[in-house]
Formats: structure tokens, sequence, C-alpha cells
């Protein structure tokens, strides 16, 4: 920061008013750095200045402001929902606390007619029309919930895709996982009351479930028809299971329960979901946290979480801390949400053995990322010895294509904090010619150092070419780039990459060396960034012609393939060997169908 700027700042501060509001803080170029709320923008701007900030993020922060604009509301509340719109908006870099953001997973039940779907999604109503369940943790309790309806209910899962193109019942059938309503095996009233069944056991009725299931096995029974009365058996010894399991956890209404825990620089907080009755999990997050009163950062979290990530709130907030701005939270998400939002800190009978296990999982939690933390930052130390210079943020490039089809390149942005996925970025590269990994770098490259500031260290993956076009780029661009490529080693073996330096000199690391682990991992989190993206751009140019693009490949032999195995699923689903057994098609060409779908 220059004098001017210097000079600039102190007179904005002298004249600044006490009012509540939001302050922006801007850098050089004018680029959004940080918003923030104040109950007093004066003392809380003024606050940043002082020469006893030690946060070394805050520090950094200062270093870069050159100008604050200030916008002053009537009330705390007002600054605190106006402070998350511009940060929803602008998403300012030293605002951004959580690293990952993705939505919560839910099942939801679809509104297809006759024969409705039931499956899971990220993100409540933002791809898929009907009832929303949730949301669930992780995918991985969500896919328990989805096996548990499968074998009670016999609800299809499959896509609509796969349902409509059906000629005869498939495995799920055959295991007693569906009813097989895609070939008619179930009439519309039926299965309408098996999803009516799902939903109640999804919203946690199963009182009415269980009794309605003992009379239709009693009254199979006395009618003689004993193999619907074991079917009905079944299901209710599956309900009762089921209900005795979660017993344990059951609570009355909805809440989400979070912890806060903070040991030697990390934070983390655990936050544990209840909802109709039912534990649904929970999840930890390590954010980016300035300050030392345990209260303020949870409620920061909170505020960020809630406005930024959640699709919804509970009724009732559970936390493990008395929350500095309580009344102010409670205000600002019951005016969000539009209703009544209580939190609560001190706690009795279940509610306190719930925030007794939501601490207990946010020490585990914290263990592990403490231990995650060290090796990271030691691994990041390993480097800078091997290059001799500070490192803290590392950007590393991949390409991704199928012979040339659907290329994408890749950007994933690491530093001592591990992989910040909200800087990652994507391309999709064009106008080239197919296959041009040179060409496809250079786009890439250019278009992201165009606009984004150069990283303490370019990762480029791919040897000496590579590394000589991303020097070519950088010198196009006027920019100085420290840089190093990565190739490959004998046979690919992991353990065996050569590191190029931009002066001519190469090295090679101890396959248990933590410099090149650091490198390993940046490196394999650029590839596989690159390759889901591609092979969903690739998958979606397929649709509904997936054999066409496969060279060789004539309109005979593609319909043998659909003929064989019935359709282009059985396709997809084959192995190498099975499409061999295709008449007319040799072991070269079921190579190339399978090389080209699977890889």
């Amino acid at each position: 920061m220059n004098s001017n700027a210097r000079e600039h700042l102190s007179v904005l501060l002298s004249n600044m008013t006490q009012l509540p509001g939001v302050y922006k803080m801007l850098g050089k170029s004018g680029e959004l750095l940080y918003v923030g709320k104040a109950k007093n923008l004066k003392n809380r701007v003024s606050s940043y200045f002082s020469k006893t900030i030690e946060h070394p993020k805050t520090q950094a922060l200062v270093a870069r402001i050159y100008d604050i604009e200030t916008l002053v509301v009537r009330s705390e509340t007002e600054a605190l929902l106006l402070e998350q719109n511009l940060i929803k908006l602008h998403r300012p870099p030293y605002n951004i606390m959580l690293r990952d953001d993705k939505s919560y997973v839910y099942i939801f039940v679809s509104s297809d007619r006759p024969y409705p779907r039931i499956a899971s999604g990220r993100g409540k109503g933002k791809h898929q029309i009907g009832k929303f369940f949730g949301p669930y943790p992780s995918a991985a309790s969500a896919r328990d919930t989805l096996l548990t309806l499968e074998k009670l209910f016999n609800v299809r899962q499959c896509e609509n895709s796969y349902f409509s193109q059906r000629k005869r019942p498939c495995l799920q059938y055959q295991i007693k996982r569906c009813s097989a309503p895609c070939v008619g095996l179930i009439s519309p009233e039926d299965y309408a009351k098996d999803v009516e069944n799902s939903i109640r056991f999804l919203k946690g009725d199963t009182k009415e479930l269980n009794q309605e299931l003992i009379q239709n096995m009693e009254q199979a029974a006395e009618q003689l028809e004993f193999e619907k009365a074991v079917f009905y058996r079944d299901r209710l010894a599956l309900l009762r299971e089921i209900g005795a399991q979660q017993a344990v956890y059951k609570i009355k209404g909805e809440a989400d329960i979070l912890a806060i825990a903070h040991q030697a620089g990390v934070t983390c907080v655990q936050i544990m979901h209840v909802r109709n009755g039912k534990m649904l999990g929970g999840k930890s997050y390590v954010p980016d946290m300035l300050g030392d009163d345990l209260g303020q950062m949870l409620s920061d979290f909170m505020t960020n979480f809630y406005f930024q990530v959640a699709d919804e709130i509970p009724n009732e907030l559970i936390v493990n801390v008395d929350l500095p701005d309580r009344a102010l939270l409670e205000q600002a998400f019951s005016q969000q949400f539009n209703k009544k939002i209580h939190i609560k800190s001190n706690v009795r009978e279940t509610r306190a053995e719930w925030l007794q296990l939501a601490q207990m999982n946010v020490q585990h939690a914290i263990k592990a990322q403490l231990s995650n933390h060290l090796e990271l930052h030691e691994r990041f130390y390993q480097l800078q010895q091997v290059v001799g210079r500070t490192v803290d943020r590392i950007e590393c490039f991949d390409i991704s294509h199928t012979m040339g089809e659907a290329t994408i390149a890749s950007c994933v942005v690491f530093d001592q904090g591990g992989a910040r996925k909200r800087d990652y970025r994507q391309f999709s590269i064009q106008d080239i010619q197919a296959g041009d990994d040179y060409a496809a770098m250079r786009q890439a490259l250019t278009r992201r150092y165009k606009k984004a500031m150069l990283p303490d260290l370019l990762l480029i993956d791919g040897g000496k070419g590579q590394l000589h076009m991303a020097m070519q780029v950088m010198q196009d661009l006027g920019l100085d780039a420290f840089m190093i490529g990565v190739s490959k080693g004998e046979g690919r073996k992991p353990g065996l990459e050569t590191l190029h330096f931009t002066d001519g000199t190469k090295i090679q690391l101890a396959e248990d060396h933590k410099a090149l682990h650091l490198i390993q991992q940046v490196r394999d989190e650029a590839h596989r960034f690159a390759i889901t993206r591609h092979r969903a751009k690739r998958d979606k140019r397929r649709a509904g012609s997936v054999l066409e693009v496969i060279p060789g490949l004539g309109p005979k032999r593609r319909r043998d393939l659909l003929t064989h195995f019935g359709g282009i699923q059985g396709v997809l689903n084959a192995s190498e060997k099975e499409l061999t057994f295709v008449p007319g098609l040799g072991e070269v060409m079921a190579r190339t169908i399978y090389k080209i779908l699977h890889e």
C-alpha cells in the first residue's frame, strides 16, 4: 500500500459515520476484497488498522486495501441481511469461509404419472419437480434410505429414459427390489399405494404403516394366500428392525445441532441434523475463521452457512456455546426464512444427549483435521525446500478428452489449508485440432491469466514440451510465473515422476518425499476434475447417438449390437469379452467400442 492510499484511507476513517451498516473493502484495481457488517461503522472499520492485529489473514487483507465503501442501514438485522446478499452476489475472496459448499442431498418422489420415481439428488427443487425429503448430510446416508425403500415398497428408482425403453423386467424385479411397473406387472392403483407408503415412511409416520402391514398379513393368511402373507411379514420385520435402530436417535420435531471446537489454530464445526424425529447423521466443516471467541466464530459460521449454503433451516438450532448476537441471528433467520427460529445453548434430556454427541464428533473431527493440517503444512514446507522459495498457493492444469472429443481443461487450486474448490475453474476448449493437447493447454492458460493473478507455483501436467509452451504463453501475456512441469515416469508408475524447471534443469524426488506427495495430490485432483467434466460433456453430446460416434461401426453392426443386448443400456453394461460374442464383431472392434464407451 503506497502513501497516497494510506492518506486516502485515513481521511475516510476520520469522516466515517458511527451508524450501523455494511462496508466493502476494495483493492488497487477496484476489485472487491471483503464485505462486512457493523453496529458502528467507524469503530469496526478502524479496528482493522489497529497495530494489535496479529492474524495473518487480516494482515494480508489490510495490505491490499486501497479504498473502502460504506452503506448505512437502519438496524443490525438489515446490515446482516445486506452483508449476506452482497457476499452471495460477489463472492469476495476474504469472505469465503466454507471450502465445500455443495448442496445437501435430498430424496425426492417425482411427479411422473402413473408411476412416480424415488431417487436422490443435490439441491432442493433445482433438478426435479416433486416432493422432497431431507436434507441428508451425505450421499451414503441417502443411498441407505433408498435401499430400505427398495426392500420395503419396491418403488422404481431407475431413470425415466431407462424406464420408458424396457420391454421386460430388469434384475431389480428378479431380486424383489422393484414391482416392474415398466412392463405393467403392477396396476397404477397398487403402485400408488406403495408410493404413498414410501412417503409416509420418509415422513417418519411408521406407526400406522405398521398397523396396516399387520392387517394385510392377517387378511392374506385368512384367505390362505400364504405367499402374500410371507411378503407382508418380511416387510413388517424390516420396518420393525429399522424402527428399533432409530429409536435411540429420536427427539421431537426438527433441529440442527452445532458444536464448535478450536485447537492449535484449527477450527472445526460439527452439524447434526434431525428431521421428522429422525437423526439424519452429520457433517464436519473446517472454516477459515478470524478471532479467538468461539461464540463469535460459531455465530459467523452459522450466518454464512444458513444464508449461503443450506437450502433450509429448522425451527430449532442447538449450539454448544453462548452466541454474543443470538437475538440478532434469530431475528435475521426468522425474517429471511419466514418462520420463527429459536437458538438454544442450555438444553436438557434428549437434546442434551444430542449436543453431547455433536461435541464428541467435533472432537474426533478436529483431531483428524489437525493431523491432516500438520501433514499438509509439512508437505508445503518440504516443497519450499526443494524449489528454494515460498509457496503458499499452487495452481495446476490438466487436459482431458476422448480421442480429441469434448476437450476440457481444468485448473485446481491448493493452499496450505488444502483444496480451494471455490477457486477451481474449467475451460471448454474450442477451435483447435482434435487431440492437440498443446493448443488446448495454451488456450486454457491464456484465458485463465488474462484476468487472474499468478499463483506462487504453476504446475503443468506434462514434460518439457508442455512447459515450454506454457513459458511462451506467459511471455506473450507479459507475466513472470514460477512454473514446474510434471512428467510421468516409466510405465506411468506413481513415484517416478520427473520435475522440469524453466531453466532446463530437472529432478526426480524420492518416492517417499513429502514434496512429491503434494505434487501428486494436486496433479491427481486436476486430473479428476478435468475427466469428470469431460465425461459429462461427452456423454451429453452422445445422448441418443452413443454408438454413432464409434469409427468403423456401421448401421448394421449397431443394429446387431442393440439386438444382442436388448438395448443401449445392455451395451453400456457389457464387458469387453461379452462384446466379442456379438456376431460379426471381432476383438479389435470390441476393444474399441468398450474403450470409447467407458474410458
